[in-house]
């Protein structure tokens, strides 16, 4: 993100450091005026930025930021990733990573990252929470020539993906509340998002979006309606928001390989060890129904089996969603 007059986020990137910056020199940094810059650092608090204004001193933000940077990233990635990824966008704002991916002409397997989305979106068509700089918002593009057995469990290896990023990211302890919520301690870390687009009955294009907390400020955190956790919260200082975007590009990149020439059963094994809900009493609301049962694990297609009153059920991901009971 380079500086620009008419771009208040390049004001922001000039105050990432978390320092003092006088009026003066962010004017002539950006070749705008001073009151053009008081004009930016107002329009910053629309991002959910809080900026301080020391008079003699100038302006800093609350706390320092680490923008995400696309030549950051592919320094992180090994050279076999990199040969093999097409595209890698990092976008200021975008309506959704998703989205934006569906939208463009060019080959696949391709990567957004943005730093906030205006409509994020979750499972079910639930609003995602994305304030600008703060959490991690990416999705990968891959083409499947052939679609591979347990198609329909595609949000569950991308979410084996994103435990394996964040393992290496120094975090541990994450689990999988079926089919793809990310959860720690009872909290929700993340979630994937699929969206498929079919081009023959055999061939197919996924969009496989992953939003992480990271730093979730408190005036986005009141929007959520569940308990929830972030990186900061479980690691200090939180693992760097580059190697994050990174290690998820590279996990998944890898799981996405395995699975379309072996398809899910390849993952069974680390599913169950990941899986919080088997072996649990647990209600699922299907429609406008609630399901009491207990969940036994997944089949090979990825669906979940439910063991009720009226004996052994079985729910494909995608029009469900599961509430553990406490």
């Amino acid at each position: 993100m380079c500086p620009s007059s008419g771009n208040p986020h390049a004001l922001t990137a000039l105050l990432a450091d978390g320092d003092f910056h006088s009026g003066e020199k962010l004017a002539g940094r950006l070749g705008i005026t001073r009151a053009a810059v008081w004009k930016q650092v107002r329009q910053l608090a629309a991002l959910g930025l809080e900026v301080h204004s020391v008079r003699g001193r100038g302006y800093r933000l609350a706390r320092p930021l680490e923008l995400l940077d696309t030549a950051r990233i592919r320094r992180r990635l090994s050279p076999a990733c990199r040969r093999r990824l097409q595209a890698l966008s990092v976008l200021d704002t975008v309506d959704s990573t998703n989205q934006w991916l569906l939208s463009q002409p060019g080959r696949y397997p391709a990567v957004c990252l943005a730093e906030m989305q205006s409509s994020g979106r979750g499972r079910r068509g639930r609003t995602w929470v994305s304030p600008f700089a703060a959490n991690m918002y990416l999705s990968m593009g891959w083409q499947f020539d052939d679609v591979p057995p347990g198609f329909s469990a595609l949000g569950m290896v991308a979410a084996i993906a994103a435990v394996r990023a964040l393992r290496t990211s120094g975090v541990g302890d994450v689990g999988i509340k079926w089919p793809n919520d990310l959860l720690v301690r009872g909290k929700k870390l993340g979630g994937i998002l699929v969206d498929v687009q079919g081009e023959t009955p055999n061939r197919m294009r996924a969009v496989i979006g992953i939003g992480i907390n990271v730093h979730m400020p408190e005036s986005a955190a009141a929007k959520i309606d569940q308990p929830w956790t972030d990186l900061a919260s479980l690691r200090e200082p939180p693992p760097e928001r580059n190697l994050v975007a990174a290690a998820l590009v590279e996990e998944l990149m890898q799981v996405l390989q395995n699975f379309a020439t072996q398809g899910f059963s390849v993952f069974d094994k680390e599913w169950r060890a990941l899986d919080l809900a088997a072996g649990k009493q647990v209600q699922l609301q299907y429609q406008e129904q609630v399901i009491c049962g207990i969940a036994e694990g997944v089949d090979q297609d990825g669906a979940l089996l439910l063991h009720t009153e009226s004996g052994l059920r079985r729910f494909v991901s995608g029009d469900l969603s599961l509430r553990m009971q406490t």
